[in-house]
């Protein structure tokens, strides 16, 4: 994240390099936002119909690119190149080793290379590494994407409450892409400053605030048999939008979490946010649950948990539903 704010920021500042390198073997969000951004700020609107071009790498050799590179900028600082799907050109691309050396100064060249990683091996990788911006994104970790989000609504003059983020997540994973699309309805339909809510996530989204796998972990660190009891109900239901899987992930990773709670030393909010990686927001709902739930009890929820998993992949299940399987799970866990 550091590096990517770091070229944003260059960029904006019109601190322009010959070459960007952009890989995202798995995440390719940060890909496409740093070649959007180099897209609309190097080049006026006007300047853009002779000095830019947007490429494809299954349609181009290396030296098509090179030749265009080196060509000169027509009434304008600079030509902008943009090669799109450049995976398509690992194979050969060694053969732009030369021109990393000796870019043409004038000419921003992009590359956007997705779901592949260049050779690290490579005389090329390592001219880019030294004489370009190389850049390549690794995925954020569930727990790293709240933060993500909030730092992205922040940029734009909007907040957003900690369970609204963990309803984003749980519904969207931690695609960043996806969630970003939804943050951009989110912009478009409510007033600058506004303080983004489950209630504002339920109605604009779509994505229920009182039956999702985060209100499913509250009620059972609890022990609301009732509660948990209603939401599985409403999975089975809706057994599209809440598969099993998820479920018990997300149930998977609330026990191990609340079993390394226990073990803290230091259970102050801010010292057991960052060892279990949650919003400090959250760690009230260990402690109440490390109340219910003993180690030895934390123990048993996951093994309990691990076999309805399996069985729901079909491991010993006598055909029995996804909804009864964790009707049944409720039960074990909670009394």
């Amino acid at each position: 994240m550091k590096d990517f704010k770091r070229i944003i920021n260059e960029i904006s500042q019109r601190k322009f390099s010959p070459i960007y390198f952009l890989v995202g073997e798995k995440e390719t969000f940060f890909v496409d936002l740093i070649a959007e951004q180099i897209e609309k700020t190097v080049l006026s609107e006007d300047e853009k119909a002779f000095n830019q071009s947007i490429l494809y790498g299954k349609d181009v050799s290396i030296e098509d690119i090179i030749g265009q590179a080196k060509q000169y900028p027509m009434m304008a600082d600079y030509r902008v190149i943009i090669v799109r799907e450049a995976q398509a050109l690992l194979k050969n691309i060694d053969s732009l080793a030369s021109y990393v050396e000796q870019p043409q100064q004038n000419t921003i060249l992009v590359f956007c290379v997705k779901y592949k990683k260049i050779d690290g091996r490579l005389k090329v990788t390592k001219l880019l590494k030294k004489h370009s911006v190389f850049f390549e994104t690794k995925p954020l970790y569930d727990n790293q994407v709240p933060q993500w989000i909030s730092e992205t609504l922040s940029t734009s003059g909007y907040t957003i409450a900690p369970k609204a983020s963990e309803m984003l997540v749980e519904f969207l994973g931690s695609n960043l892409s996806h969630i970003y699309k939804e943050l951009e309805k989110l912009i478009h339909v409510l007033p600058k400053g506004s303080k983004i809510t489950p209630e504002l996530i339920e109605e604009n989204i779509g994505i229920s605030k009182d039956f999702n796998n985060f209100e499913l972990t509250k009620a059972i660190g609890i022990k609301d048999e009732m509660k948990a009891q209603q939401i599985v109900a409403y999975f089975a239901q809706n057994s599209k939008n809440h598969p099993i899987v998820l479920t018990t992930a997300q149930l998977n990773s609330f026990f191990n979490k609340l079993l390394r709670y226990h073990a803290l030393k230091d259970k102050s909010q801010f010292a057991a946010s960052k060892a279990l990686g949650v919003n400090p927001f959250f760690v009230k709902d260990y402690s109440f649950a490390a109340q219910k739930y003993s180690m030895k009890k934390a123990s048993q929820a996951i093994a309990l948990i691990r076999e309805v998993d399996l069985k729901s992949k079909g491991v010993n299940s006598n055909q029995i539903s996804q909804g009864d399987l964790l009707k049944e799970l409720m039960v074990k866990l909670m009394r």
